[in-house]
């Protein structure tokens, strides 16, 4: 009898963090073996009950990298720090820069099939004139807003500079994902907290591309499959107002959706005040200065290549902000019941 070929092996990095977790649960599911690169710190919560290897290390340690790399075949670098504030802004550029230039060597080194880059929305979506922004639209440093977006810029440099060398690396660039499992959560995460906790008394006229988490962890495994090496796909769904994304929230809940419209530069006086208290106290602001300062400019981007090339083909994003409501009541982030069917739910006003 002859024996069953092993499957390859896949490496996920930012495995215990939102998109990451989504990425691992779709890769078991099809039956591949996974191994996880993670921090002893690193919490394992989003990971429970899954089959996976786990690799103990940091991005920035070269050594572990070439451990956890040995016997891989497909990497996926979801890991980012995600943050837009840190007491320690280089933090956020020796995760993201630093880490992914020394995981880029190492799977030089180890002769890998296939990398997957998880770059950012944010490295396209800036203001020009006409169409709205592609995978066709070149940025410069400058256009970044804050230390997130500029090290997201730099590193999607790392990565197209490693494509040029040889490496087969697709970026894929996800837009803003929504659903359930956001245990942290992310800044869009507590975005719909506030509003579920009734904290959230106005909304600043900006606007997001919004797309289910699941999907953009099925784009994850599209492109691996049929994307070109040293090309880009913007992974996203809706283009929607903030009014619009609380509408549709306003519709699930029965809460009211916040009315007035708060001017920008009131927005950026409380941010400048927050962010200042932030710093003297050692929190996170509530309202981070380069959040709003983000905020004058609506994220939205044409879409279209990836689900013209990869067959990407995202679902509803009123439904997944259905998942992602009952997802937080379900784990206690906001008290009693405050989800109802959407289908059940008159239509916003």
């Amino acid at each position: 009898m002859t024996a069953l070929a092993t499957p390859p092996r896949t490496l996920v990095t930012g495995a215990s963090g939102f998109l990451g977790s989504h990425v691992v649960r779709q890769l078991v599911a099809r039956g591949e073996p996974v191994r996880v690169l993670l921090r002893p710190s690193s919490q394992r919560r989003a990971l429970d009950g899954l089959e996976v290897e786990y690799a103990w290390g940091d991005l920035r340690d070269p050594a572990a990298l070439r451990a956890a790399l040995r016997g891989v075949r497909y990497v996926f670098h979801v890991a980012a720090d995600y943050r837009l504030w840190a007491r320690h802004p280089r933090e956020i550029y020796e995760s993201n820069v630093t880490g992914t230039r020394n995981l880029l060597a190492a799977a030089a080194e180890a002769g890998v099939e296939r990398f997957l880059y998880t770059s950012s929305v944010a490295t396209i979506a800036v203001p020009r004139p006409g169409a709205l922004p592609n995978e066709a639209t070149e940025t410069r440093l400058q256009e970044m807003i804050g230390h997130y977006k500029r090290s997201k810029w730099l590193a999607e440099q790392e990565a197209r500079a490693a494509a040029q060398r040889g490496l087969p690396v697709v970026i894929v660039n996800p837009t803003t994902p929504v659903g359930p499992g956001d245990w942290k959560p992310t800044p869009t995460g507590r975005i719909i907290l506030d509003f579920l906790r009734g904290q959230m008394p106005a909304y600043v006229d900006t606007g997001l591309n919004l797309v289910p988490v699941e999907d953009v962890a099925a784009g994850h495994l599209l492109a691996r499959e049929r994307g070109r090496p040293g090309e880009r796909y913007i992974l996203g769904g809706e283009n929607l107002s903030l009014r619009e994304i609380l509408s549709i929230l306003a519709r699930i809940t029965g809460r009211p959706a916040p009315r007035l419209r708060l001017p920008h530069w009131v927005a950026m006086l409380v941010a400048w005040v927050d962010t200042g208290l932030a710093g003297l106290d050692d929190r996170a602001p509530r309202v981070p200065l380069e959040g709003v300062r983000m905020a004058r400019h609506r994220m939205f981007v044409d879409d279209s290549r990836a689900r013209r090339e990869l067959g990407f083909a995202p679902g509803s994003v009123a439904a997944a902000l259905e998942r992602a409501v009952r997802w937080y009541e379900l784990h206690g982030y906001v008290p009693g019941s405050v989800a109802r069917s959407v289908a059940r739910a008159p239509a916003a006003a």
